[in-house]
């Protein structure tokens, strides 16, 4: 017997150092939870995993907008009510000051409160300083506002973000009318307040009334020749039948735009889910190509413990061969 060729032992050896590679592989797998932690585990499901990774976030930051989105809808869409509702009373008012014997001054005053209340209702529908319902110097009415909606990837790789337009900025086609007021109140420097309903002078030109009456006047707008819907002891019954004419309109009008505000709300209700899903599904589609099988890797580190214990035990039969061998030598 030779005590310089290990064969045995070297076997053993080599055996014992690749389940105990194994060993480290499997472990690790188990501890991160992932078989494709880095490009050296697997380049090709490693290279995609990272850039879903990265467009999981792009929408995230997307499904963030939405949400932002649906808030700031909702708080204008509750405005909208809000004054469809005090305009109802305004109109009931001037009803009610057809009958005779009423005093058109006490109803005048009413009609005054509800009026500020328009206002005060408008200006209070704002969400992190956006509204949507008033028409200031810093927006274009024939520039619809835009929210992203959707992150897409195209099939050559290039990249974009899909918007979704305000529907409540319409861009007029032709001229102006009464149908372009698709927010509560203009207070524009450069215009008359058209595009606001309380503000539009249209409804009365459009009907053909003896005044331009408008609910409110626009605060910078040019306003002249407007009439603002009040009452005096000596209004007569023409007059306010004219009124309500107006009134009845920017009623009609109102709905539309809270319909408009309803159906935006819904899309963006929708595209939000639907995010929402696209992002549980790239992330299980990440978790297919890189995350580890647990039950699996757990099966094969039991397997690979008992292959190493057989490992220890074949190399301690190897080793002790030589034992033998200093046995036979140990009395010389």
């Amino acid at each position: 017997m030779s005590i310089y060729q290990r064969v045995s032992v070297d076997a053993a050896l080599h055996v014992l150092r690749d389940i105990n590679r194994n060993m480290t592989v499997t472990q690790n797998h188990i501890t991160t939870g992932m078989r494709v932690a880095k490009a050296a585990d697997n380049a090709v499901y490693w290279s995609i995993a990272t850039t879903a990774r990265t467009d999981n976030k792009a929408i995230s930051a997307v499904q963030d907008a939405l949400g932002m989105a649906a808030a700031t809808m909702g708080t204008a869409y509750t405005g909208v009510q809000n004054v469809i509702d005090v305009v109802s009373e305004i109109k009931a008012k001037l009803v009610a000051a057809t009958e005779d014997g009423v005093d058109k001054n006490k109803i005048n005053e009413e009609l005054k409160q509800l009026q500020e209340q328009l206002r005060s209702v408008s200006e209070s529908a704002t969400f992190n300083s956006d509204n949507w319902v008033i028409l200031n110097n810093d927006a274009t009415p024939t520039q619809p506002r835009q929210i992203p909606a959707s992150f897409i990837r195209n099939a050559d790789g290039t990249v974009s973000v899909g918007m979704l337009s305000y529907h409540i900025d319409n861009t007029p086609v032709g001229a102006t009318t009464s149908k372009d007021a698709r927010y509560l109140i203009d207070d524009r420097a450069t215009g008359s307040g058209e595009y606001g309903v309380l503000t539009s002078s249209y409804f009365a030109t459009e009907l053909g009334t003896a005044q331009n009456y408008v609910l409110m006047t626009s605060k910078n707008g040019t306003t002249a020749g407007q009439v603002v819907i009040s009452l005096s002891s000596t209004t007569t019954e023409g007059q306010i039948g004219q009124m309500i004419s107006v009134v009845d309109a920017a009623l009609t009008q109102l709905t539309t735009v809270g319909s408009a505000f309803g159906a935006l709300e819904k899309r963006i209700e929708l595209q939000n889910d639907f995010a929402t899903q696209l992002h549980d599904n790239i992330t299980a589609g990440i978790g297919r190509l890189v995350d580890a099988d647990m039950e699996e890797e757990s099966s094969r580190l039991r397997a690979l413990q008992t292959q190493q214990q057989l490992g220890l035990q074949s190399l301690n039969i190897a080793n002790a061969t030589y034992d033998t061998v200093r046995q036979l030598f140990q009395n010389f």
